[in-house]
């Protein structure tokens, strides 16, 4: 049984922090209160502004870690002094605890992008955020596991999704409370791709390179615990839900300790210099990608109409990025590597 396993994960993939309810329960509104969302060290803007100050340690210490080494001219400075005004979107972000859903949440609140979160535990959101207007941000309590937590209510007025939720590759105390990855990668991504309403413009669905070869080496050994066919099965209802969507497939997740006890602690010295983005598409790419990155990449996808029914995968490699530039993303959109 898996709570008699011990292993040691090689990979890091996108979880989910939230704690299990004993019972399911139904949605709930959890209103909270302003989120300032700046580094006074940091300038990568996307994230940042420098005329505000992040109240959440963990994302203030993922901005700090994009940022080492990176000028003041650096790409990555572009977004905060162009941040559009309040958006019309209304972005439910599924996953929004774990390592690549708070920089995504963290992004749209300075974007003031409103936001509506799904958490397993609601609290979490007071202590990765603070507290937010609730004009600005409203957090639900659930689990895309339990079909009955995925409430009509919970999808009214939103306009996108941007699902990112995961578990880890290997048994592991995240597995308790069942929070194996066929109930989390393909069990709650089936659950909630069913509950969302047709009028939706764009479901962001973060998944992980290798999927399509899981059983050659050496992705059968990442999927020995099915990790990887699971993730598949969920991308593969996506695709014929017949809803717009976009999959991100990322490489091996680097930056923070916060939510990885693996290697990614070692990376952090030299994550921040990981900014510039290598896309891909036929599921050809290895590597490793930044968390910083991937959560930008599902935020501008929502944007570029021609993502729309594409799948891509994403590593970040040294050099200067495209920061938070709509222009640059959609370049690389548009110029994926097929080989």
């Amino acid at each position: 049984m898996a709570s008699n396993l011990s292993f040691t994960a090689i990979t890091d993939f996108p979880l989910t922090l939230g704690k299990f309810p004993n019972h399911p329960q139904r949605i709930h509104p959890f209103p909270l209160l302003p989120l300032n969302t700046s580094s006074e060290n940091g300038s990568f803007k996307c994230f940042a502004s420098s005329r505000r100050r992040m109240t959440s340690p963990l994302v203030a210490h993922a901005v700090k870690e994009e940022v080492i080494d990176q000028s003041p001219n650096s790409e990555a400075t572009l977004g905060s002094e162009t941040t559009p005004p309040s958006s019309s979107k209304l972005v439910l972000v599924v996953g929004g605890s774990g390592g690549v859903g708070q920089l995504v949440v963290a992004a749209l609140l300075n974007r003031n992008i409103k936001s509506r979160l799904l958490l397993r535990d609601p609290e979490k959101a007071v202590a990765l955020f603070g507290k937010q207007d609730e004009e600005k941000m409203q957090v639900y309590k659930g689990d895309t596991r339990n079909p009955e937590d995925l409430d009509p209510s919970l999808f009214e007025g939103v306009t996108h999704v941007i699902c990112c939720t995961g578990t880890t590759a290997f048994p592991s105390r995240r597995w308790d409370g069942d929070n194996t990855p066929e109930r989390t990668d393909w069990e709650g991504v089936r659950n909630l791709v069913s509950a969302l309403p047709s009028t939706l413009k764009r479901i962001v669905l973060v998944s992980s390179v290798g999927v399509t070869k899981f059983n050659e080496l050496p992705w059968s050994i990442m999927n020995l615990f099915g990790v990887l066919k699971y993730k598949k099965m969920g991308e593969d209802f996506v695709l014929k839900s017949g809803l717009p969507f976009t999959i991100i497939r990322p490489a091996r997740l680097t930056d923070g300790p916060y939510t990885s006890y693996d290697l990614n602690t070692l990376l952090k010295a030299t994550a921040g210099k990981r900014r510039a983005v290598v896309i891909g598409q036929g599921d050809k790419l290895v590597g490793e990608v930044s968390r910083i990155v991937v959560a930008e990449a599902c935020i501008q996808a929502l944007d570029i109409e021609f993502t729309e029914g594409e799948i891509y995968e994403i590593n970040s490699v040294e050099g200067e990025g495209p920061g938070c530039d709509p222009r640059k993303w959609k370049e690389l959109f548009k110029n994926p590597q097929s080989q």
